[in-house]
């Protein structure tokens, strides 16, 4: 289902660690050429080796979605290394717990900055590539069910999250003429190495016991909805949203 990603031409944004890294193995895995884009580069030639043996080639390359212009060049010699871009995986994102009372200005900015300003203008560049070859392309912006319920003390980081799925349905709008797709992955709670600590403590526990699954996502559980959105089996949609959550946005208030 998923074959005609061998040889497809591709960017994982946030790449050094976590979901943006098992990205870059799935997509590799499937025989895609990924440039793995991060700003811990020595992270990113790590994963490059690890991913030898995989049909499709992976490139590092450092990259500050922080920093618009740092961002639009890397997605600009990106595409050189590849050859052209077919498809965007716009992962790249931060986040951090705090009262929404005691955020600062420097948190706001720095949470904003990375997971909207930055994915924006990551998939403007990526598009003006993709509307100058032929064959359009997909891009996939990871946005979290926090986008669409909220909880407490991660108001920049679910702010931005709404807005990145805003961004999907005007991107994909404007740009379905041009044969880009463009759509959302919205992932609930997730098991990386970050967060394990947390879901093993009696906290996590009460929280697992909410999503109605009974259990927390593992990184696997969102290799079918990735594909899809990337590959041509998802070729007629755009402006969606597909969360991957154990029911957690459908679970009773």
């Amino acid at each position: 289902m998923f074959g005609d990603l061998k040889g497809k031409r591709v960017i994982v944004t946030g790449a050094s660690s976590g979901l943006g890294a098992h990205f870059v193995r799935l997509l590799a895995g499937n025989g895609a050429h990924v440039v793995a884009a991060a700003r811990r580069v020595d992270r990113l030639a790590q994963l490059a080796d690890d991913c030898a043996p995989l049909p499709g080639r992976v490139v590092p390359l450092a990259l500050d979605m922080a920093s618009v212009a740092a961002m639009q060049s890397g997605i600009g010699e990106a595409a050189g290394l590849l050859g052209g871009l077919d498809v965007l995986v716009n992962n790249a994102g931060i986040g951090e717990t705090e009262a929404a009372l005691s955020v600062t200005e420097a948190q706001w900015d720095a949470q904003l900055d990375v997971n909207l300003k930055g994915c924006f203008f990551a998939a403007q560049a990526a598009a003006k590539i993709m509307m100058a070859q032929e064959g359009g392309g997909a891009i996939v912006n990871i946005a979290s069910i926090l986008g669409e319920r909220v909880m407490a003390r991660v108001a920049p980081y679910a702010i931005s999250k709404a807005g990145l799925i805003q961004m999907t349905k005007v991107l994909a709008l404007e740009w379905a003429r041009h044969a880009i797709r463009v759509n959302a992955l919205a992932p609930g709670y997730v098991a990386t190495d970050i967060n394990s600590d947390f879901f093993a403590s009696d906290a996590g526990q009460a929280l697992t016991k909410r999503i109605p699954a009974r259990r927390i996502g593992e990184p696997d559980d969102l290799d079918g909805p990735l594909l899809l959105l990337c590959s041509n089996a998802g070729r007629h949609m755009t402006g969606a949203v597909v969360a991957v959550d154990g029911g957690h946005l459908v679970s009773g208030l």
